[in-house]
Order: structure tokens, then sequence, then C-alpha cells
């Protein structure tokens, strides 16, 4: 009796244990302990001063580091020229514009980016696009202000089209941002954040022709000279080195300057999952890259 009582003790005890460990792995299993992950990602030093990360589902922010201070932002102001252009009622991407001297004239005058349009040629604005924002032509950007601005002078028309850009900024809600030119090369008043240009891209790639044309390597044209005849025009390519370094990038858009540094605004999509950022004031093209390649590893791992 003593022996058998002993040995039914000693199955209890077995029983109860076998159940807590039972169940203590069930619990495991099924995530229900909320004990901190024993590789969670680490969020990365980057060389820009500023820099901003977001989960393009929800908005939510996954890196933050300057997010809302203001910089100059350099060429990445082009995605706002691009999404003013893309807006206007009733747009012939196929419509002509002609190249004026001014162009040409205006990034001799300021040692600007060029799509090398040449004065007289007559250039669709799908193509001035393609020429805004991948060689980053501030010769494009000047001809796009032109023709979608309001005014009876050229002048008038550059300023209609930059209040264009800030309306559509105060739309978007993006607080910390002002533009007073149509290329980047500003005039002490062109400024944004990490955090409302990731916002502004993340709303861009909202329209299918910002999205086809961002994430072109390459683009070659056709254009129309002054004397009539047809002119290829020589191949333009993206300055964004993402899109051919970093698997699944889909945009966006480079910036440089003395003020501005290196930036880059990008994005990029794996796994049905879609993030984008933004990096400002970088050391050099190279390094712009390397912070973007960072964030966007940090933001995917963030999002499992």
């Amino acid at each position: 009796m003593i022996t058998g009582i002993k040995g039914g003790f000693k199955s209890v005890r077995f029983r109860r244990a076998a159940a807590v460990s039972v169940t203590a792995g069930a619990v495991l299993a099924t995530g229900a302990l909320t004990a901190v992950p024993a590789q969670a990602a680490t969020a990365p030093t980057i060389v820009a001063k500023a820099g901003y990360v977001m989960n393009n589902a929800n908005g939510a922010g996954l890196y933050s580091k300057a997010a809302n201070t203001k910089r100059s932002t350099g060429s990445t102001t082009k995605i706002m020229t691009a999404k003013v252009v893309l807006a206007q009622s009733n747009l012939n991407l196929n419509a002509k514009v002609t190249i004026q001297k001014a162009y040409s004239d205006y990034i001799v005058s300021r040692g600007a980016s060029s799509a090398r349009l040449i004065v007289g040629d007559k250039v669709t604005v799908r193509q001035l696009l393609y020429g805004l924002m991948l060689p980053s032509g501030c010769d494009a950007a000047y001809a796009l202000a032109d023709k979608f601005g309001s005014g009876s002078t050229r002048a008038a028309r550059v300023k209609s089209f930059i209040g264009k850009m800030n309306t559509e900024a105060k739309k978007l809600g993006l607080t910390n941002t002002h533009f007073d030119s149509f290329d980047g090369i500003g005039n002490g008043k062109n400024y944004s954040t990490p955090k409302d240009l990731t916002k502004l891209a993340s709303n861009a790639m909202k329209n299918s022709t910002f999205r086809a044309v961002v994430k072109t390597k390459t683009y070659t044209a056709k254009t129309i000279t002054k004397t009539g005849s047809t002119r290829t025009m020589g191949t333009w390519k993206n300055t964004n080195s993402l899109l051919g370094s970093y698997s699944g990038t889909i945009g966006v858009k480079t910036g440089s300057g003395d003020e501005a540094g290196y930036c880059l605004v990008f994005a990029a999509t794996r796994n049905g999952k879609t993030v984008y950022g933004t990096v400002l004031a970088s050391t050099n093209a190279t390094q712009r890259a390397t912070d973007a390649k960072k964030l966007l590893n940090y933001g995917f791992a963030k999002l499992g």
C-alpha cells in the first residue's frame, strides 16, 4: 500500500510536470508570451544628417533621424515638379514643347544638371518628364514650369508654377515644406524634411506615369528638330543607383547641391511589402545609396 501510494504521488507529480511543460510549449508556439525577440532588428547608423523610413501600407514610421528638420533638398524637389505636371487637367503627355534658349542659358549660368535639350527641338511632355527625373535635367524642369504655369511672360509662368507646387504641398499636409524653385536650385526658401519628402513620394507614386518614369533605368527618345527632321536624343540614365543594386527598388529621385549635400528619396517592394524613405545631407553619391540600403533593410526587417 505504501509503495503504491508513493508510486501514485510520483505519477501525479509527473503528470502535472508534463502538463505544465506542454502548456508552456503551446504558449511559446502561439507567441502568447511577450518576451523580447531574440534577434530584434537593430536601428542602423547612417552618415546622412537626416533620414526617415515609412511603411507604405499604413504610413507608420519605422525609422527617424532628424526627420522633421527642414533642409535644402536639391533635385528631390523635382518629385513635386513632376507631380504638379501630372495633376494638370486634360493633360496630354504627347503635347510638344519647343525648347527655348532661355532653358539652355539657365543651366549654363547655374552650372545645373542637364538633359541636354537642344534649342528649337520639339519635345513631348512625356519626354520632358523622363528628362526631368532620370538625368535630373534642370532644363527639362524649366520647360515644364514654363509650359504649365500661367501668365503672359516666362517669369510670370514660372512664378505661377512654383505657386502650384506650394499649393500642392499644403494640400498634402506637408507643413515643413516650401518651394521657391522648380528644380531645387533655390533662393533661400526651398526646403523640406525627410518625413515630408517620403510622404510626397508615396503620394506621387499613385500616378501610373510617375511610377513608370522613376523605375526606368535608361531612356532614349526621338524629337523633331527646328528644321523638321527627326533627331535621336542621347540615352538618359537614371541617377538613382538603387535601381541596379537593390532588389525590389521602384524609385524615386536623387538630389545634391552645396547646401543640400547628397540626398535620396527611395522606395522598394519585397514580399508584398513596400517601404518608402529619404536621406538628406549625406556625404557623396555612394554614401547616400549605402545609407538608403541600410534603412531599407531595417524597414523590411521591422515589417518581418
